[in-house]
């Protein structure tokens, strides 16, 4: 992905006519914007997902060269702006997957932004400037779930693990198979007309229309 809000005067040009036509418009960002970018876009963002690469600011400082504390509030402004908001956090060995910092991502986005909002947790794999880290474990990856769970999040996924049951939606009270996904394809939709699960009547999240 190329973050948007560096050509954001063309990406809102292009959201701007694009919600005339009825299309709708999704950023994949860093969160590393200003309030005032957020409140320009807004009336032409549909959804945004943000990567929390790490929740230490050392993190951020080295491999970054950025802070972590104007990703945090500018993921809690999108929320009280309304924009649907999903997290991503890429897991790298040795870098950002001890249990405990995974704990305070999964807190944070709990606690601060709600347990609707998804939490993606994606395989890392070797390259660029990172081609000396291994390639993620899954055991990582479903330890990251399961912590996640345990902090009370509704919807958890696990990515760039390709026909894993994690990339799937499941109903968060009795765990009925919402949406079954393959990679980026959706094979089936099990939802009743007034957004709730078939089963429990449990209302699922997200932006249907």
């Amino acid at each position: 992905y190329t973050e948007p809000t560096i050509y954001f005067e063309f990406a809102y040009d292009c959201a701007k006519l694009a919600t005339k036509h009825g299309l709708k418009n999704v950023f994949v960002s860093n969160g590393y914007m200003t309030k005032e970018a957020i409140d320009y876009i807004k009336p032409y963002l549909h959804g945004i997902n943000v990567d929390l690469k790490a929740f230490r600011e050392e993190f951020y400082k080295n491999l970054c060269k950025a802070k972590l504390q104007p990703v945090l509030e500018n993921l809690k402004y999108l929320k009280n702006q309304g924009i649907w908001l999903e997290i991503t956090t890429l897991i790298i060995p040795g870098e950002n997957d001890d249990p405990e910092e995974l704990k305070d991502i999964a807190n944070f986005i709990c606690t601060e932004l709600g347990p609707e909002v998804p939490w993606h947790i994606s395989r890392f794999f070797p390259n660029y400037k990172l081609l000396n880290k291994p390639f993620t474990p899954e055991e990582t990856l479903l330890k990251a779930y399961y912590i996640g769970k345990e902090a009370g999040l509704y919807y958890i996924y696990i990515g760039n693990v390709p026909g894993n049951q994690y990339e799937n939606t499941y109903c968060p009270k009795c765990n009925h198979l919402i949406i079954e996904r393959y990679g980026f394809r959706v094979l089936k939709i099990d939802l009743k007309s007034d957004l709730t699960c078939p089963k429990c009547g449990f209302f699922i999240h997200g932006v249907w229309n």
